[in-house]
Parts: C-alpha cells; sequence; structure tokens
C-alpha cells in the first residue's frame, strides 16, 4: 500500500496546488500558507513535498512560473494556472467528489 498512499497523496496535493493557483498567481511561501490556513494545519503539507508537487505540474504544463518579487520585496517564484491546468483542476475536482463519494458509502453505516 505504501506507493498507492504515495499517489494519493500526490493526487491530492496536486489538487490542493491547484485549487489553490485558480485564484490567483503565488509563490511557494503564499501557497503553502493558504493551504495551511484552509486546512488549519490539519495536513502538516511539507515544504519539499509542495515543491515537488509544483514541478510536477510545472513539467506537465498545467501550472507555469516567473520570478517576481514577493510582498517584503524579496526574489520569489509566482506560480499560475496555465489553460491545461483550469482544465485539469475541473476534471480532478469531479474525480475527488467520486472518490469521496465511494469511500463514504463504504464507511456509512446502512
Amino acid at each position: 500500500m505504501g506507493g498507492e498512499s504515495k499517489d494519493l497523496l500526490h493526487g491530492t496535493l496536486d489538487l490542493l496546488v491547484l485549487r489553490a493557483l485558480a485564484g490567483e498567481a503565488m509563490h511557494g511561501f503564499a501557497l503553502s500558507k493558504w493551504i495551511d490556513d484552509r486546512t488549519r494545519g490539519d495536513l502538516g503539507i511539507v515544504d519539499s513535498a509542495l515543491y515537488k508537487a509544483l514541478n510536477r505540474l510545472e513539467d506537465s504544463g498545467a501550472v507555469q512560473s516567473e520570478w517576481g518579487a514577493s510582498e517584503n520585496n524579496r526574489r520569489a517564484k509566482y506560480y499560475s494556472l496555465t489553460a491545461k491546468g483550469r482544465k485539469q483542476l475541473r476534471a480532478e475536482v469531479e474525480s475527488w467528489k467520486h472518490y469521496v463519494a465511494t469511500v463514504n458509502s463504504l464507511i456509512e453505516p446502512g
């Protein structure tokens, strides 16, 4: 099950990254904070996993990046969704909803 849980984690993290970037371009720290704020810290995403997800998504063409200045005037890489990323987000949201409904149907009594 080890590899399967990693795939599930990768898919889940990719979905969260795509969702976060649907609103606006963000640098890595802002993205990490967005996820942490919205999950109340429950997921405990480590930076290395986040940047691996960003690299994966950028390699696939779902995300693009460019250098800019952060809020405190530091050089930062900003990530944004591409058209392919928006399409992938829609597909992954539907897939996630189906997955959750299927698991719920198995664990709910009755």
